[in-house]
């Protein structure tokens, strides 16, 4: 995966998240912060985009032990997202999913906040839910540097900012206490930076969790509509040595017929699959002397990366974010290793981020990554996530083994909840 990669960019366009805030969400009980702004620390300066007076990461990374919030706190952000995307459909009396902490009653209100870019402006962002219901909501954003108040809302009550007087209602006529504001606004009006807000969750956020997604159809999707996305996946297995010399995809729409279902198969199911429209794929790997069906014929692995690497190639391209769960599932650690790169060392004129969270510890490396880009999370003595960076930790050296330190505890979010724990004592006392 080298530099030579066929990747282009959407210029003038520049997308980024720089802070996101979540409280009484799963395993998150007090407001948690999460911010990819750079420290003072000078470390990897090639790699941080500037942006107004700050300088903006391009990755972060989540660590901490099975249970400790890693997944919550990815959830929230892409909960986040989906409510601003998917609200404008709730039917009325259909209150929105809400996952409070097992500490909390049902009148503490989950909160999400969120500072981004879009198109070179920063907008805040934020709502908080109680009782399925929204009770807050807020949008601005700071033209010149400037906050200027697009609209506050509470409960049902919307309170435009002044440029904005006479132009909600409509969209007032579509709200619903199961709706955010923001995505009535976004289907109801025409004011461009409503649209560029809702826009930035429905499109530039892109949330993949390996045990939940299946990006194959996707893949193929891209790669015959982009012939640089197929060439970029070539490349990058060839780089791996694997042999391979070209791909062959491809995806159609196809309507099968009773002769392509088995004869025992009952007759009602027949007729419901029959009905439907389904997409019938094909990706060969050509070699110098066969071809193999990717889907029956190779690894997990490579399959895995077939799945991951061209929406990926995508979102760099497209300057987007990808928030991954264990983006380690299936990947062989020197891939993992290589898509951060991807994304940290992108040209100047090309920004795209990603945030994940691993398992894998050989990715702690102070040549990978600057202190304020790892983050970890560990549960307090009542079972609630803590978040935190390793630069808020003291007397860690730069150049100090990260991988062994983390290991040893030194940075708190142990990875092995208990490293003396034997099967043969828990066995023996039964």
């Amino acid at each position: 995966m080298g530099g030579n990669m066929c990747i282009s960019s959407r210029k003038g366009e520049m997308c980024m998240i720089l802070q996101f805030s979540c409280s009484n969400h799963k395993s998150i009980r007090n407001k948690v912060t999460f911010s990819t702004i750079a420290s003072s620390d000078n470390t990897f300066e090639e790699t941080l985009k500037p942006f107004s007076n700050v300088r903006v990461m391009r990755s972060a990374v989540i660590y901490g032990a099975n249970g400790s919030g890693k997944s919550n706190f990815i959830s929230a952000l892409g909960f986040m997202r989906n409510l601003v995307s998917e609200s404008i459909k709730h039917q009325p009396g259909q209150g929105i999913f809400q996952a409070p902490h097992k500490l909390n009653s049902n009148n503490v209100p989950s909160e999400y906040d969120i500072q981004f870019v879009k198109n070179g402006i920063r907008y805040a962002y934020g709502f908080t839910i109680v009782k399925n219901a929204v009770q807050n909501e807020y949008l601005y954003y700071f033209p010149k540097g400037r906050q200027v108040k697009i609209f506050e809302r509470e409960a049902m009550e919307i309170k435009p900012g002044d440029k904005y007087k006479n132009a909600f209602e409509v969209s007032l006529g579509v709200l619903k206490e199961n709706r955010l504001f923001l995505s009535c606004a976004a289907n109801y009006t025409n004011i461009k930076e409503i649209e560029e807000a809702f826009l930035f969750f429905q499109d530039d956020i892109v949330v993949y969790n390996p045990h939940d997604n299946n990006w194959t159809e996707y893949s193929i999707q891209l790669m015959q509509q982009n012939t640089d996305i197929k060439n970029g996946f070539v490349e990058i297995l060839q780089a791996l040595g694997t042999g391979v010399k070209d791909i062959r995809v491809k995806l159609e729409k196809t309507r099968l017929t009773a002769k392509d279902l088995p004869q025992e198969m009952p007759e009602a199911l027949k007729m419901l699959m029959t009905s439907q429209e389904a997409n019938m794929i094909e990706a060969k790997l050509i070699y110098d002397e066969f071809e193999t069906d990717l889907m029956v014929e190779e690894s997990t692995g490579i399959k895995r990366l077939f799945e991951v690497i061209c929406p990926i190639i995508d979102i760099i391209n497209n300057g987007k974010i990808l928030v991954c769960d264990e983006i380690e599932t299936s990947l062989h650690e020197s891939i993992v290793y290589q898509i951060v790169k991807l994304f940290n060392q992108a040209r100047k004129d090309r920004f795209a981020q990603l945030i994940f969270s691993t398992h894998d510890t050989s990715l702690l490396d102070s040549s990978l990554f600057r202190r304020d880009q790892i983050w970890f999370t560990q549960l307090d003595k009542q079972r609630a996530t803590d978040l935190y960076s390793l630069a808020e930790i003291k007397n860690v050296r730069k150049t100090e083994n990260l991988e062994k330190g983390y290991i040893s505890g030194k940075y708190g979010a142990i990875p092995v909840l208990n490293r003396n724990f034997s099967f043969d004592d828990a066995l023996n006392k039964q």
